[in-house]
């Protein structure tokens, strides 16, 4: 049989995407079969004036209609917790690593993280013939399947096939549209995107993500200078900078907030366009060069400013020991006086003039410029590339992005509990600039990565195994040698063990000052396809079976997955499914024993079944704790490969029958 997100994967159409956001937010034109009632909303446009037919423009591509249509599918992997990391170094961390195809884990993220992303920053594959970018995704359809989705001819379907293995323009862009389009869902209405690229596919890029996030949300195009000695590769031109592209999920909310200004002189408070107004200034609040006595009140000032002294006051050794009230043409009203007293700002009356002058700490952020270089204290590559092979211990990554870059990008929020997603992780770059910043600041951002297990050698695209040399070896990959021959045969355990270094370093340069609470670890998850055999048990799973023949749910351990982590088949399932139902990872699951058999309930609302076991003494347990109040759910979610027809009757129509609604939710 048909897995529950299979099904519905064989029914999203190129538009599914769009219409389950437009049915969120204006559910009012949608009929009761979920139909979007387009003649209702033409009527309603038409009610404010605004001319739906009006002219545009939009990027077409090779495609587009099959990454419109990825955006809409759910996940057909499983979310395989590591047990070694989540109950050892991790088990107190809220940041989360996902290995695994960023895909699929921005699909699993949509229910649990959606509008709950402050930054993410992402540097993609540039797809400049040299960065090992090919599109990866195999048609899973045949060529029927593809004419009756998109509505193609026989030429057509062969031009989509042929961006398969292929690092068109088309191919970068229908690999990049869905991947933005469910990063967007994730950010918060303050949330800000930001996207590295070349001038190879930012004209590109800049279309795609203005058709993703909108034109409105546009908030810039950084220029980052990336090398002080640039290659002479070209005969035009020696390229030394990239371009960073910043979208706002909403830019009416978003403020960027740049480096901040140092005062460097004396700010006079006096101007002649004001009218005149009193002011009060604290008594030990205003600085002086005045000799210490009592100043009678009286008219003072200059032959410009005319400046009244209200009533006597007080110098003793440098301060104004009373208050000093004056009346004259001044800047500020008695609130932003206050204002400024209370952030610091130094307030001095030098002269016997009594014209008060200030000096501010620091001035409020500027806007930053589009410019970033290292005048705002952003390294280049070279720096990057010297401290990762300090840190590593050799080189592995080439071109690494600095991580003063990233923290710069991360301050324009100027937020320091603020979450953190790179969902093209690397070398987790990233991850280090967060706890950087965390330990600078005493912060409490979190950080989100997502790298792909991509091999450090050469495999063979038919059969999957890895290409030996003429000694048997295999063959490392062009960009992976170095990692390869450093005994990583995936890049996403270097991009682990550089957050484990970096943490450790963070900790020895800042011993003394460093908040108990900080957090330098993560937790751990692998994103992975069940195994050939299990899919096939699946296949072959009948409901209407009175007995059951295999047990389901070891297939998903990280033993039949074939990964690292010590996750037993029911970690896994529960971990997929409370990601699926909106739970955080750090959600508290309590164990709740039926007899013999093992559930496990969630916030008092959900309680789950997967395991085999079940039976009638089970039923009536559960329906007598639920009768009696001992425990309260809203609804039971069971594993159906777990349970035959007869045991599902009972429990079902047991449910039924209780006083409170409690909802049976089957998934296969």
């Amino acid at each position: 049989m048909q897995t529950d997100n299979e099904k519905y994967n064989e029914t999203v159409q190129p538009n599914t995407a769009f219409l389950n956001e437009l049915k969120a937010k204006l559910p009012e034109f949608f009929t009761k079969e979920g139909s979007f009632d387009l003649d209702k909303f033409r009527n309603q446009l038409k009610d404010k004036n605004v001319n739906e037919l009006s002219e545009g423009y939009q990027l077409d591509f090779i495609g587009k209609d099959y990454a419109r249509r990825q955006a809409g599918e759910m996940p057909t992997t499983v979310i395989v917790p590591d047990e070694k990391q989540n109950q050892g170094e991790g088990k107190n961390s809220k940041n989360l690593f996902f290995t695994g195809d960023n895909l699929e884990v921005l699909r699993h993220l949509q229910n649990n993280y959606q509008n709950k992303i402050d930054v993410i920053y992402i540097d993609p594959p540039y797809n400049t013939g040299n960065d090992g970018f090919v599109y990866p995704d195999n048609f899973e359809y045949s060529d029927d399947k593809l004419r009756d989705m998109f509505g193609l001819d026989d030429d057509q379907v062969e031009r989509l096939k042929s961006i398969q293995g292929k690092s068109s323009h088309s191919s970068w862009l229908t690999f990049m549209y869905p991947r933005l389009f469910l990063a967007k869902k994730l950010l918060t209405e303050h949330g800000i995107i930001f996207v590295s690229i070349d001038d190879n596919e930012q004209p590109n890029l800049s279309l795609l993500m203005g058709n993703i996030f909108g034109e409105s949300s546009y908030s810039g195009t950084f220029v980052w200078k990336r090398t002080d000695t640039p290659a002479n590769l070209s005969k035009t031109i020696k390229q030394s900078t990239e371009y960073i592209i910043s979208y706002c999920k909403n830019r009416g909310n978003v403020r960027f907030f740049g480096k901040n200004k140092k005062s460097i002189s004396n700010n006079g408070l006096m101007n002649q366009t004001n009218s005149e107004h009193e002011l009060i200034f604290p008594a030990n609040k205003v600085d002086t060069n005045l000799e210490d006595g009592i100043y009678k009140k009286g008219s003072y000032g200059t032959k410009n400013y005319k400046i009244t002294l209200e009533k006597d006051t007080e110098v003793n050794e440098g301060y104004f020991v009373k208050p000093v009230v004056l009346s004259g043409k001044f800047k500020w009203s008695q609130s932003n006086l206050n204002s400024e007293i209370s952030r610091g700002t130094q307030i001095s009356i030098k002269t016997k003039a009594f014209s008060p002058s200030y000096e501010k700490k620091e001035y409020d952020p500027e806007v930053p410029q589009s410019l970033i270089d290292k005048k705002v204290g952003v390294d280049t590559n070279e720096n990057a590339q010297n401290y990762l092979n300090s840190l590593i211990g050799k080189k592995i990554f080439n071109n690494p992005k600095p991580t003063s870059l990233i923290k710069y990008l991360i301050n324009f929020l100027h937020k320091d509990n603020c979450t953190v997603m790179d969902f093209f992780a690397g070398s987790s770059t990233t991850a280090d600039a967060v706890m950087q910043l965390n330990a600078e600041d005493d912060g409490h951002r979190k950080f989100i990565m997502v790298q792909k297990p991509e091999k450090t050698y050469e495999v063979d695209k038919e059969t999957g195994e890895a290409k030996l040399d003429k000694s048997g070896n295999r063959i490392p990959t062009k960009g992976g040698k170095a990692a390869y021959e450093a005994g990583y045969m995936t890049i996403d355990p270097i991009s682990r063990e550089r957050i484990r270094r970096a943490a450790k370093k963070i900790r020895k340069d800042n011993e003394l000052t460093l908040p108990k609470d900080f957090d330098g670890s993560f937790k751990h998850y692998r994103v992975v396809k069940p195994a050939k055999q299990t899919l096939e048990n699946i296949e072959d799973f009948d409901p209407n079976n009175t007995n059951l023949f295999t047990n389901m749910v070891d297939g998903f351990s990280s033993q039949s997955l074939e990964v690292a982590g010590d996750a037993a088949g029911e970690d896994t399932i529960l971990t997929t499914w409370l990601a699926k139902d909106g739970y955080s990872f750090d959600t508290n699951v309590e164990e709740i024993k039926l007899g013999n058999y093992t559930a496990h309930q969630v916030e008092n609302n959900r309680l789950y079944l997967i395991n085999e076991g079940w039976g009638a003494d089970q039923t009536r347990e559960l329906l007598n704790q639920l009768g009696t109040h001992q425990l309260e759910v809203q609804s039971v979610v069971l594993f159906g490969y777990s349970f035959n027809v007869a045991e599902l009757r009972e429990l079902e129509n047991g449910l039924k029958q209780l006083d409170s609604k409690v909802t049976l939710i089957k998934r296969y």
